[in-house]
């Protein structure tokens, strides 16, 4: 139980800060400067729409990616407070639930 609280309260602090922004570039060019820049790494393959989380373990930061069908690839939201060893999948559900709303 006290497993499940702490996992609840951490999601509810990384929605908290999630914010968009309208950032669109080439795939590749947003793959690199994820990698480059932020240190993150891809932790969800692409959902049915095409979306992916990136995170870095080392800062905390994290990124949800839409790739387009034209190639480009723009954000779809991004924050802070990643921990290692969350459940990536149940993460970014939740974000795309806080940014659909």
């Amino acid at each position: 139980m006290k497993t499940v609280l702490i996992t609840f309260a951490t999601l509810a602090a990384l929605t908290t800060s999630v914010a968009a922004q309208q950032v669109c570039m080439s795939a590749a060019e947003m793959q690199s400067s994820l990698i480059d820049w932020y240190g993150e790494r891809p932790v969800t393959g692409p959902s049915q729409d095409n979306t992916r989380l990136w995170v870095s373990d080392a800062t905390g930061s994290w990124t949800m990616v839409k790739t387009m069908a034209d190639g480009n690839a723009c954000v779809e939201a991004q924050g802070g407070n990643w921990t290692a060893g969350m459940d990536a999948e149940q993460m970014m559900a939740t974000i795309e639930a806080r940014t659909e709303g």
